[in-house]
This record gives structure tokens, C-alpha cells and sequence, in this order.
């Protein structure tokens, strides 16, 4: 079996570590890179162009963008699909008006990736005093840099609004996030589920938005089930 897997603003393939680990003995794991395209379609583009011919298809955050313009452009090849984190949704205005004011940040020198400010809204509290799981984090952050977090952010506030859709998935779909995910909460989540034939809803308890880090197992038990069962 292939999985694709789609890592979220400022994430790379570390993101994804546990589950490429520990489902390697199921999938063949493939960590996209969506650090180089400045619209969700074209990052759709460059996962499609370096894909299986069929695969399954999770996403993260940003990922979860990914996915919903896969599934605009080639439902066909994708054989199961898990939203994590995310949402279905365009930008608000007021998220629309954060990403510009760290765009703007970063034209004039000041991006430092993940910084402690910014922690709380990617993890659950009661992590926030894990120095481990934080410099994975901000070392992540780093990586991608200042250049490709101006694409992704530019990438996502075009976003088109992905809802309507879900009710063509036609595939088994796993929707699931921290309990405690801030930035995309479980109400979003409930949404999707609710407009997608025969989803499955997960929700990761003492866990926030990059919950394949911070409750890896959990999320690794879930896809393991969402591949093998679903």
C-alpha cells in the first residue's frame, strides 16, 4: 500500500516521523514537499506529480489544504483520505489579517520561525514545558525558512473554501485532531465529518494542533486502523 502524506506550514518530514517509522511495515510512506509553490493547487500539482498512480492521502494543517485540491484534481488516484488538524473552510478575514502581519514580519527581517509565542497555539498547554517536542518544533520551523513560509502563507490565504465538496468523497475519510487544537478546533472538524459520507471522527485527548508529535502513538494507532480496517 502507498500513503502520501502532506506536512503543514513551517513542517517537514519531521512531522510525520513517527507514523513513516511505525507504519513502514503496512505503506510505503512518502513525505511531500510543499515548501517550493505558492498556491495550494500548484503544491497539489508537484504531491501529484511524484505520487504513486493510487495512494492513500493525509494531511496535516496546511496539508489538509493539500488534500482538498487533490481531491479536486485527481480523486481518482487517491484510495483513502485523513484530515488532521485542518480544516475545510477558506481563510477569515482576521486569520487573513495575522498571516499578513507575519508576512510583513518576515519582509523585514524579523522571521524566526516558531518562537515561544507561537507554541501555544500549535501545542496543548500541559506540552508547552517539554523542551523536546519544542525545539523538534522550532528546529522544523527553521528548516523551511523565511522564503517558503511566504509562499505557504500567501498558498493559504487564497484557499478556496473546500466544504461543499466533501460530500463527493466518495472513499474512506478519517477526520480527527487534538482535543485542545487551537488554531483549527474540534467544531471544524465536526463539520467536515458531518458533510462527508461515511467519515470517521477522531479526537486525540491532551493533544493540540501538530498531534502527530504530540501524541504520536495515538495518531500512528489511528492511521494504522484507518489503512488496514477503514
Amino acid at each position: 500500500m502507498n500513503l502520501v502524506v502532506v506536512p503543514g506550514l513551517l513542517c517537514d518530514a519531521e512531522l510525520w516521523a513517527h507514523q513513516t517509522r511505525y507504519l513502514a511495515d503496512i505503506a510505503d510512506c512518502q513525505v511531500a514537499d510543499v515548501s517550493r509553490s505558492d498556491t495550494v493547487e500548484d503544491m497539489a500539482t508537484a504531491v501529484l506529480a511524484n505520487a504513486p498512480d493510487r495512494f492513500a492521502l493525509a494531511g496535516l494543517s496546511m496539508g489538509g489544504y493539500v488534500c482538498h485540491a487533490i481531491m479536486r484534481r485527481a480523486p481518482e488516484r487517491v484510495t483513502k483520505l485523513a484530515l488532521l488538524d485542518t480544516s475545510a473552510r477558506a481563510d477569515t478575514p482576521e486569520q487573513s489579517k495575522r498571516r499578513r502581519l507575519l508576512i510583513s514580519m518576515s519582509d523585514v527581517g524579523k522571521f524566526r520561525g516558531v518562537t515561544d509565542r507561537l507554541l501555544p497555539l500549535l501545542i496543548a498547554p500541559h506540552r508547552l514545558d517539554d523542551e523536546a517536542l519544542t525545539t523538534r518544533v522550532k528546529e522544523m520551523a527553521e528548516r523551511i525558512g523565511a522564503d517558503a513560509f511566504y509562499r505557504q502563507q500567501n498558498a493559504i490565504m487564497a484557499r478556496p473554501d473546500s466544504l461543499a465538496q466533501m460530500a463527493n468523497y466518495d472513499l474512506p475519510t478519517l477526520i480527527a485532531c487534538g482535543r485542545d487544537d487551537a488554531l483549527t478546533p474540534v467544531d471544524l472538524h465536526e463539520e467536515m465529518a458531518a458533510a462527508t459520507p461515511g467519515a470517521r471522527l477522531a479526537l486525540v485527548e491532551e493533544c493540540g494542533h501538530l498531534s502527530t508529535m504530540e501524541q504520536p502513538q495515538a495518531m500512528t494507532a489511528l492511521l494504522r486502523q484507518w489503512l488496514l480496517y477503514d
